[in-house]
């Protein structure tokens, strides 16, 4: 029997990924006072008839997020064996949700939002270190959370808890608010003043390979791909969940759309990290 423990901070999708837990064949009881753990476990196991479950545990028990702690580690000492998801999203993105709701927060009662989105993501600091899988759904669409929750519970695949989106994007247009990583390739040649090009964009074959003609833009491809081999396991340390590497070019059409693929051939086979490249500016009127 596979076991899921469904927890993590309020407002942050948890009753939406129960409900894909479901679709995938999962039996499940949310918001499951923590003293029923370990007996809804020793049920769930005698009835041999539930092979998936998934329990939905959070502040609405009322109880302590330390008495979870203790039956967390009473359960695994008993012998059970079970997964933690824990699921978050940044202070910024909880706010404007909670907002949108018009709900309030479990643990503000009378004081600010901030206040008790903060005093939870406090408590909830040792859980999550023990957590087997974390997403965070602040820039997750419903489609791609169903794709997280389908490849870790439905196909079994390996994850470390870190999203990479590589992101083309033209100056002209702004750097992208949300960017961790910001590189700069406009010092390559550039395919809108070679005839024939202009209109093409870097997801043609003729506008890489001119790209991809100097020995620079090798040259900073394997650069950037040490720099970011050295980076992510100390990313997944300090508890990252989403990265964004943005790479620009003036119009973001040609140069950075180019190499943000390149970069993303060499990432692609990293099986520690989900992975997906957007081109923020390739249909826009970019001029230069």
């Amino acid at each position: 029997m596979r076991f899921v423990i469904l927890t993590g901070m309020s407002g942050a999708g948890k009753s939406t990924a129960m409900k894909m837990m479901e679709d995938i064949g999962y039996y499940c009881v949310d918001n499951l006072p923590i003293s029923l753990l370990e007996p809804f476990m020793e049920l769930s196991a005698q009835s041999g008839e539930l092979q998936k479950v998934a329990v939905g545990i959070d502040v609405r028990s009322g109880r302590p997020f330390e008495e979870l702690e203790e039956a967390l580690a009473q359960a695994k000492k008993d012998g059970w064996n079970f997964e933690v998801l824990f699921m978050e999203a940044d202070d910024d993105v909880l706010l404007k949700r909670y907002k949108e709701t018009r709900r309030s927060h479990p643990l503000a009662e009378s004081n600010r939002l901030e206040t008790g989105i903060g005093m939870e993501r406090k408590h909830l600091q040792k859980l999550r270190k023990q957590a087997d899988h974390i997403i965070n759904t602040s820039h997750l669409l419903t489609r791609e959370l169903k794709e997280e929750i389908n490849r870790i519970f439905l196909e079994d695949q390996s994850y470390k808890n870190l999203f990479i989106t590589i992101l083309s994007f033209g100056y002209k247009f702004g750097i992208p608010t949300d960017s961790d990583l910001v590189f700069d390739v406009r010092f390559l040649p550039n395919p809108f003043y070679v005839e024939g090009l202009r209109n093409k964009t870097g997801e043609d074959k003729e506008v890489r390979d001119y790209v991809m003609q100097f020995p620079e833009a090798h040259t900073f491809l394997d650069k950037l791909t040490d720099l970011i081999d050295f980076l992510l396991p100390n990313y997944v340390s300090e508890g990252k969940s989403r990265l964004v590497i943005s790479i620009g070019c003036t119009g973001g059409k040609h140069r950075s759309v180019t190499l943000a693929k390149e970069l993303y051939g060499r990432l692609i086979n990293n099986e520690g990290y989900a992975l997906k490249i957007e081109h923020r500016d390739i249909t826009r009127n970019a001029g230069r």
